[in-house]
């Protein structure tokens, strides 16, 4: 059960500076167990083990970096229209339930998908590009899995 926050500071590609706050459960000597999605960290997904001390500028525990990676995989898209009962949306969410995947919304737009590690991060990306969605890698990254052909 989540008992604490982690504090994520994420540099955006314009330079700003996005703060997210994640759940976790301290399994102490600074260590914590991710229990929700991320909306703008990279590099992270439910369920990881991340190296957070207690910032006091911050005043919470500030992510430093993972421990423990559990297999777990995050994609985030941004869905036209917003999800609602039954829409086209609504479908995709559903259909990534029935692939495998669970999710976590931070409105009716913008939604964290998570992708456990026994659920094929290929068929995923197959399925989001076939739906012609609008989605981006957030763990592992565009730039980690073809460090080869950037964006």
């Amino acid at each position: 059960m989540a008992d604490s926050k982690v504090l994520f500071r994420v540099v955006g590609e314009d330079g700003d500076v996005h703060v997210e706050t994640l759940w976790a459960t301290a399994l102490g000597e600074d260590r914590y167990r991710l229990d929700n999605l991320p909306f703008h960290a990279y590099g992270v997904s439910w369920d990881d083990i991340v190296l957070a001390p207690f910032d006091a500028t911050e005043d919470m525990a500030t992510f430093q970096h993972v421990v423990t990676k559990t297999g777990n995989r995050t994609v985030r898209l941004l869905l036209d229209p917003p999800v609602s009962p039954g829409n086209a949306s609504d479908d995709v969410l559903q259909e990534l339930v029935a692939l495998g995947c669970d999710y976590e919304g931070s409105n009716r737009v913008r939604i964290a998908v998570n992708i456990p590690a026994d659920v094929s991060l290929d068929s995923i990306r197959e399925y989001l590009i076939a739906r012609e969605l609008v989605w981006e890698h957030a763990d592992p990254t565009y730039e980690t899995l073809f460090p080869d052909n950037p964006c």
